[in-house]
């Protein structure tokens, strides 16, 4: 198959490494190079706030390929040196060591940094979770730690609570929203995840904001909540959101506005293309741009992107997906539920704590919810399909 003289990807996790492999595997023989920002090869981050960070799984499991797999990508692989500027023009992109790598394609496949709170960094005791480093430093804080304090009612800040509570810790989840995740799963779900949590020994402090760090002689000891209150903390972990990595992109002439703004073909400029967590495309079914932060996204939309720098003219239309494991539970969600949604217990039961729930938006699907139901869940994703086929208003 023809394609560019050469494709350069910068990004070497999920969605970057999938990018490079889906070249080849359709065929493609040019050159290829992957750049990354950390040391460590291509590896997942799922396991990262959850078997590694509880010790069931050593960091040789989280590796996406083996060394002699990665050698049959006939690429060259450049690790540890991130991007720092990109020259639309020339298709350049200069690293932090000095390096000026061309290439006719150039793939952004950055990702996200974690949100700080202010004065973080002055704290020791205080941590994020996002890469493989992160987790394997935060493992023996919480171990021995006596106070947690996770600053995040989001899907990560719950996982990590859960986690940390698993590990013996004693372990208290702030957040602004009334209940976890409400904004995705809707007040009478999210009242539901946090009854799990209490009922598993988390404290719940939610409805209201966490406005800040509290320390003494440069280590934290708690965080202040917004109601003048202070919750105590020998270890804080902050996980409530994270920004997409497109800084070096400054001065580049591209578009960035929550990432790597991306037409339907994930392609931001004429050779340049987005793919994972930190690109926003128009999902053409959808009627509107979207900018998801999910390990499924990784890879489905690293394929749309391989497809189209190949000349394919594909647009990327998923049903997005994403799962978390809580405890012995096990969420699934297709499509985009959201807190405004009409929710139908339409499998099973909340009392049972197995059921699937239909999320409806204007009369539409938006989403379903499978809780510990995932064979009834992948069988009712097909009404989401149906509804995202269906002609936009």
């Amino acid at each position: 198959m023809s394609g560019p003289a050469g494709v350069l990807v910068v990004g070497a996790s999920a969605a970057g490494l999938a990018t490079a492999e889906a070249l080849r595997r359709k065929g493609y023989r040019g050159g290829l190079t992957l750049l990354g920002a950390e040391s460590h090869p291509p590896y997942d981050r799922p396991p990262l706030s959850k078997q590694v960070l509880s010790g069931t799984w050593d960091t040789e499991r989280t590796r996406l390929r083996q060394p002699a797999t990665l050698s049959e990508l006939d690429s060259e692989i450049i690790l540890g040196d991130p991007a720092v500027g990109l020259d639309v023009a020339t298709r350049t992109v200069r690293t932090a060591s000095g390096l000026a790598l061309s290439a006719e394609a150039i793939v952004v496949a950055t990702g996200l940094r974690p949100r700080t709170l202010p004065g973080q960094g002055e704290l020791t005791g205080v941590h994020v979770l996002r890469t493989l480093d992160d987790s394997l430093a935060l493992r023996p804080a919480l171990l021995a730690a006596s106070r947690v304090v996770i600053v995040g009612d989001g899907v990560l800040g719950t996982e990590i609570a859960a986690t940390a509570r698993k590990m013996g810790a004693k372990v208290t989840l702030a957040g602004p929203q009334q209940a976890p995740l409400e904004s995705q799963f809707g007040s009478s779900l999210g009242n539901l995840l946090g009854e799990l949590h209490a009922e598993h020994g988390v404290c719940l402090r939610l409805g209201t904001a966490v406005t800040g760090l509290t320390g003494r002689h440069g280590r934290v000891t708690g965080v202040r909540l917004d109601t003048g209150d202070e919750l105590p903390a020998d270890v804080v972990v902050v996980a409530f959101g994270a920004t997409p990595a497109t800084e070096w992109l400054a001065g580049s002439g591209l578009r960035v506005d929550d990432g790597l703004v991306c037409d339907s073909r994930c392609r931001a400029a004429e050779g340049i293309y987005g793919a994972g967590d930190v690109a926003r495309w128009q999902h053409d079914a959808l009627g509107t741009s979207l900018r998801l932060e999910n390990r499924t996204n990784a890879t489905q939309q690293a394929n749309a992107v391989a497809a189209n720098i190949l000349g394919e003219d594909q647009p990327y239309v998923p049903v997005p997906h994403f799962w978390t494991d809580q405890f012995d539970t096990k969420i699934q969600v297709h499509g985009l539920p959201n807190g405004d949604a009409e929710v139908t217990i339409v499998d099973g039961s909340t009392a049972e704590r197995r059921f699937v729930a239909r999320y409806q938006h204007n009369g539409k699907v938006a989403g379903v919810l499978g809780w510990n139901m995932p064979k009834q869940c992948r069988l009712r994703r097909q009404e989401v399909v149906d509804a995202l086929s269906a002609p936009v208003p």
